[in-house]
């Protein structure tokens, strides 16, 4: 026993000041954190403050918390459709450190809720300030369509709007098909720009679909015509892509300002130039574009004309 106490001791004098150490680092990359989110949002509302130029959406484009240029699209937006519910949704946010909301949130305060699959990510969303602060709720959930309408409704939120955002790297066309349980006044869908400008597709619905676990990673979601036939159905006019080929956005129409212009999907279709393919080293391979829609169009597809 005191052999055992001795050691414990040494481990004790040894370690406690590294612990301290290591506590001391994680309080100061805390602070540190803050600080550059500070200057991001400082740096956003300089950019908000800007009086906006051009006819395309992408002349409207900056970036703050969204992983392009969509922070400044919706922005553009906002102040252009004057949209009278502030709150939003939006699916698929990781741990919402880089969203398409966030910056709504903090800067524009409006209120709203966030989904994703994995509990972690929820769960430090949940500790942030964003849910004290911003009255955020954020809920761990597998998004299918059959369950979309009621994890919205069980939060308390239904009715009109202001924004969606939808981005679950697979089944997006129908889960924007099945929503019903609120008409949001913009939608933001990301869509697969390898399946081209003509076609209008989809990947064939199935609730445990997982990108990159029995296809090609490039396989997932809708083409863009796809979304803007369904857009159509549901009352909403196509305003065009963000420059980077990644995310289409909608304005109901019932809402839809004269200064907007109703885009055709020939019009308004960007084709993405990054890459999400790797090679056996895990280096990025340059995109081949005529290859990878030759993929994703040789795959199950469904055609939503039919």
């Amino acid at each position: 026993m005191a052999i055992r106490s001795t050691i414990k001791r040494i481990v004790d004098y040894v370690t406690s000041p590294l612990m301290q150490r290591l506590e001391q680092l994680d309080s100061r990359l805390t602070q540190l954190d803050g600080r550059l989110e500070r200057l991001q949002l400082a740096a956003g509302r300089l950019e908000a403050a800007q009086p906006g130029t051009g006819f395309r959406l992408s002349d409207h484009e900056y970036q703050v918390f969204s992983q392009w240029g969509e922070d400044g699209i919706i922005q553009f937006l906002i102040k252009q459709v004057k949209v009278r519910n502030k709150i939003f949704i939006e699916f698929g946010v990781e741990d919402y450190r880089e969203a398409n909301t966030r910056f709504l949130l903090m800067h524009d305060n409006w209120t709203g809720l966030v989904f994703d699959a994995d509990s972690e990510n929820i769960e430090r969303v949940r500790s942030s300030m964003l849910c004290w602060r911003h009255g955020l709720r954020a809920v761990t959930a597998t998004i299918t369509r059959d369950n979309i309408n009621s994890l919205i409704t069980q939060q308390g939120i239904s009715g009109e709007i202001g924004l969606l955002s939808i981005d679950i790297d697979g089944n997006d066309y129908w889960v924007w098909q099945a929503i019903d349980a609120v008409s949001p006044e913009i939608v933001v869908i990301e869509y697969n720009h390898r399946f081209g400008e003509e076609l209008a597709v989809t990947i064939p619905y199935n609730e445990n679909f997982r990108r990159g676990e029995q296809h090609p990673k490039i396989y997932f979601g809708a083409s863009l015509r796809a979304l803007v036939v369904l857009g159509d159905r549901k009352g909403y006019a196509f305003l065009g892509c963000n420059s980077n080929g990644v995310n289409a956005f909608f304005v109901r129409r019932d809402r839809m300002p004269d200064d907007l212009k109703e885009l055709t999907v020939e019009e308004g279709y960007v084709a993405g130039t990054f890459s999400e393919t790797s090679d056996e080293q895990g280096f990025f391979i340059p995109p081949q574009r005529d290859e990878e829609h030759r993929v994703v169009t040789s795959l199950p597809l469904v055609d939503v004309h039919e």
